[in-house]
């Protein structure tokens, strides 16, 4: 399949607080709120929500194509996605502004303080989707809004495939950007609370969003996927971490996971089995692209995990 991954490419800059947040806030003084942590690391790794999908995508064998703006300090962050598998020629450059940076602090309760500046990101409503083509999947991660919505729409009327994954980006969205994100997608991707959340601002409830997605995967931390499809729901639980480095980039490799399954032709459970493997892997790492797949210890890990019905199913597309 030729999927487009659409969204935010950015570098993260990583921190880790030995504290909890919670017992430095004071409820009563929110409203005033002024504190600063004392970190103990800084770790600057590549992500971006696009970014971390179609490296997953490519670790697992697909050649996903990136869709999305930087500045023109990309140069060695475009080279090691292209080691990777990913197509970075649809990446356009900006003249004027900086790749997007995301700077997070976790804490020993794995809690976390973000902050995103976007630079470049609010020049990825001027790439067409139209060059690309042919396209099989277009995905719509979080992004700048009016990208979100200009690649939404334009996948509508070319009449592809789209995957809407607003996530993040929910927050910044009015109702009917929502509506027009996920209206017709062919699988709508958030975490629990965004699943509230897009049901309150577009108005509808889970009934009538599944009216409008084939399919809908709710992810729920460390209880696993919701999959809602076809009337039926499946639950899906996760591939035990040996250790948590790191939570940030799970779901997007859960998504990378999920949807190199679904392009090799495997069920929703299954794709979703192999989307929990990616995102485990993640978590065993700092950073959001810095795991691999060994053939032997994931096909392990699945049959340990799920049965060897699901090794089996997924080896012959690992290699």
């Amino acid at each position: 399949m030729r999927i487009a991954v659409t969204g935010s490419i950015a570098t993260d800059h990583l921190m880790t607080y030995p504290g909890r947040f919670a017992d430095q806030l004071l409820p009563d003084e929110l409203a005033h709120l002024s504190v600063s942590f004392l970190v103990e690391d800084l770790e600057v790794r590549r992500g971006g929500v696009a970014a971390n999908i179609a490296f997953g995508m490519g670790v697992l064998g697909l050649e996903p194509l990136l869709v999305g703006a930087v500045g023109a300090d990309f140069g060695d962050y475009r080279a090691w996605l292209d080691r990777h598998g990913v197509d970075t020629a649809p990446v356009k450059v900006s003249e004027l502004k900086h790749t997007a940076r995301f700077v997070c602090t976790t804490d020993q309760d794995h809690n976390q303080i973000a902050s995103f500046y976007p630079g470049a990101m609010s020049e990825a409503r001027e790439i067409e989707l139209g060059p690309l083509a042919p396209l099989d999947l277009v995905v719509v991660s979080p992004n700048d809004p009016a990208a979100m919505v200009r690649h939404t729409t334009e996948a509508r009327e070319r009449g592809i495939p789209f995957v809407a994954d607003p996530s993040q980006q929910l927050a910044s969205l009015d109702g009917e950007q929502v509506r027009t994100l996920i209206d017709g997608a062919e699988v709508l991707l958030t975490n629990a609370y965004e699943a509230a959340l897009t049901e309150h601002k577009t108005g509808w409830s889970a009934a009538e969003v599944l009216e409008r997605v084939g399919v809908r995967v709710t992810t729920h931390g460390a209880d696993g996927v919701v999959i809602d499809a076809g009337g039926e729901q499946t639950r899906v639980g996760v591939v035990p971490a040996q250790v948590v480095a790191d939570p940030t980039g799970g779901g997007d490799a859960f998504r990378a996971g999920f949807l190199s399954g679904r392009s090799w032709g495997l069920s929703l459970e299954r794709a979703a089995q192999v989307g929990s493997l990616l995102a485990t892997l993640c978590l065993e790492t700092v950073g959001t692209q810095e795991y691999d797949v060994d053939r032997d210890d994931a096909l392990a890990r699945l049959k340990e995990a799920y049965d060897v019905e699901a090794a089996d199913e997924v080896a012959p597309h690992l290699t």
